[in-house]
């Protein structure tokens, strides 16, 4: 009988720690895939999201190798996690922001930016719509999900469970991916900013040498024009270089950016 009771003891440390650990990691992809591209959109359902969460948590948890101890289980271990998962997924969903960016500036200087602009959870252009629903689509078919969970799995080996991050080291951090992400949006905007800087140069000096004539009822429906079919030829550019950047990111999340 005490043999019994003691194997039952060990059973439910075991357990314990089992269990321990399972909600560490929860806590941390939990956090991480409500910012998740593609899996954490407002679009899909919140039940969805709960179970793609519990889902990558069974994927993540054991390929870790730690020893968690329920002895220190607190608050605070699962606060740290969580913060350590939001700035993973926000690191994430400045890629979306990239594309949205780059589509208003695009939109704006093609003037474009009023079509079709409450489309979607978050109004903005019709151009923007169409880089964000097709940079989703190519990383899902890319293999955003594996790529993801070795993201989370490798995390641990720079983030350990229940160490927080220097507030210096997360700030350097944070600071380097908006700039990235700001670059990268006005790269890919580029071919639209440079084709509106010449239509207005071309249209100031026409304008000069013709006066009387009305450039804008002329030149308004010709930059829409250009616009679309510049639209056709750079969008696939854009987006490879988007995807390019994005899987760099994930083989690289915490490498100093230039």
């Amino acid at each position: 009988m005490n043999d019994l009771i003691t194997q039952m003891n060990a059973l439910t440390g075991i357990g314990a720690n089992f269990l321990w650990l399972g909600l560490l990691v929860f806590m941390r992809v939990g956090s991480a895939m409500s910012l998740l591209p593609a899996f954490g959109e407002q679009v899909v359902p919140q039940r969805v999201r709960l179970v793609l969460a519990l889902a990558f948590t069974a994927v993540v948890a054991p390929a870790l190798q730690i020893a968690p101890d329920p002895a220190k289980a607190g608050v605070l271990p699962l606060l740290i996690e969580v913060v350590i998962g939001l700035m993973l997924g926000v690191g994430l969903r400045l890629f979306i922001l990239a594309l949205q960016t780059a589509g208003a500036i695009a939109a704006q200087a093609t003037t474009l930016s009023q079509m079709f602009g409450d489309a979607g959870p978050e109004p903005q252009p019709a151009i923007g719509n169409l880089l964000v629903m097709a940079g989703l689509a190519i990383a899902v078919a890319t293999g955003l999900h594996v790529r993801a969970a070795e993201l989370l799995i490798l995390s641990y080996q720079i983030l350990p469970a229940g160490q927080l991050p220097g507030a210096e080291d997360a700030a350097h951090w944070g600071l380097s991916q908006i700039s990235h992400m700001f670059s990268l949006a006005f790269c890919l905007a580029a071919p639209f900013t440079i084709a509106a800087l010449l239509y207005n140069i071309a249209l100031g000096i026409i304008n000069r040498a013709m006066p009387a004539l009305m450039v804008s009822m002329i030149g308004a429906p010709a930059l829409t024009a250009g616009g679309l079919v510049l639209m056709v030829l750079s969008v696939p550019l854009a987006l490879a270089l988007w995807a390019q950047s994005l899987h760099g990111f994930l083989a690289a999340p915490f490498q100093a950016l230039p």
